[in-house]
């Protein structure tokens, strides 16, 4: 353990009298040794006015030198009060003037951090609203007599439950993404009926939805895929759900798998609107939402799914076509990697 440094202005309260106190005592240092070596000493006068000038020309450079350090008192207590907006100039290259770049730079990661925690939060009520809001008229209309619970409205209180436990299985994901560790249980699968299974559940959420929306499978019969079953019908849902919704009503999403070389390779394709090239990065960030979505949506999903593929090590991207949207999974034969 290094023993502590000596610090021996710290009492004192203001920079520029430290800077003060550091000029006079060096330069009372300098003048004792210059008496004891030559016994000479400066007349009094002339020492009174050395004296102010250093204090003086102090007092003006170390203003310019503290300011900074003023203005990230103001901008922190700014932050402390929920404004992130606050920034610090920083024009100076020492060590001040590092500070107040390193200030202004968790500022504004402070800044985008609420920005999404407000967005998240808004997200996720207007997703809560939504099906407890139709569950809740399912019910009512039950309870009153005025429909049956047949098996045609309990499917859609079914379905609304099943939306409410997707959202809670989304946020749950993203505190362990935040958390940085989660164990794959993978195992070498068919990946025929792992895609007809998510295709099935993705198949009931369109048609509560009233979309139209018609489902393509297309997978050579005997490819296997090594993963984490329950984390790769995530991943295809994830994006099923997502092409359901830029898609046309009436229009189809074509699901395929097929190995290439030494990868497993699933590919989901809708006929929507398609996604700017300068887009195609940007999507699988948090609480990104196309804008033409039909039915909103957390802004999470595609978030989630870029962390699954990542811990099987594989990758997942925006393909080029045209018209409509394709997103591709690369997932390698073996060697999945899992987060510890």
């Amino acid at each position: 353990m290094r023993p502590p440094s000596i610090r021996p202005l710290d009492r004192v309260r203001s920079i520029k009298l430290k800077i003060s106190i550091l000029l006079l005592v060096s330069g009372g240092v300098g003048l004792a040794y210059l008496y004891l070596e030559f016994r000479w000493q400066p007349p009094i006068p002339t020492t009174l006015v050395t004296i102010a000038l250093v204090l003086l020309t102090a007092q003006v450079l170390g203003n310019g030198m503290t300011r900074p350090v003023r203005e990230m008192i103001d901008a922190a207590r700014a932050m402390a009060s929920g404004d992130y907006t606050r920034r610090v100039r920083a024009t100076s290259r020492d060590e001040v003037g590092e500070l107040a770049a390193a200030f202004n730079r968790m500022a504004a990661d402070l800044a985008e951090a609420d920005q999404r925690r407000r967005e998240l939060i808004a997200n996720v009520s207007h997703e809560l609203r939504t099906p407890i809001a139709a569950l809740q008229a399912v019910l009512e209309n039950v309870v009153d007599g005025v429909a049956e619970p047949d098996p045609a409205t309990l499917g859609t209180a079914l379905a609304q439950t099943q939306r409410l436990g997707r959202l809670v299985t989304e946020l749950l994901d993203l505190s362990r993404i935040d958390a940085g560790t989660h164990v794959l249980d993978a195992h070498d699968a068919d990946l025929e009926p792992l895609l007809a299974q998510a295709v099935a559940e993705a198949e009931v959420a369109a048609r509560v939805a009233g979309r139209g929306i018609r489902f393509v499978v297309d997978v050579p019969p005997g490819t296997s895929v090594h993963a984490d079953p329950e984390r790769l019908h995530q991943v295809v849902v994830n994006l099923l759900d997502n092409a359901a919704r830029h898609g046309p009503p009436g229009s189809e999403v074509h699901v395929s798998g097929r190995r290439e070389g030494g990868d497993i390779v699933i590919e989901v394709r809708d006929e929507g609107p398609g996604i700017a090239p300068e887009d195609r990065e940007r999507v699988f960030g948090r609480f990104t939402r196309g804008e033409r979505a039909v039915g909103g949506g957390t802004g999470l999903g595609l978030a989630i799914a870029r962390w699954v593929v990542d811990l099987h090590g594989g990758r997942i991207q925006v393909a080029p076509t045209t018209p409509g949207c394709r997103i591709r999974v690369t997932l390698p034969v073996a060697g999945v990697r899992s987060a510890a």
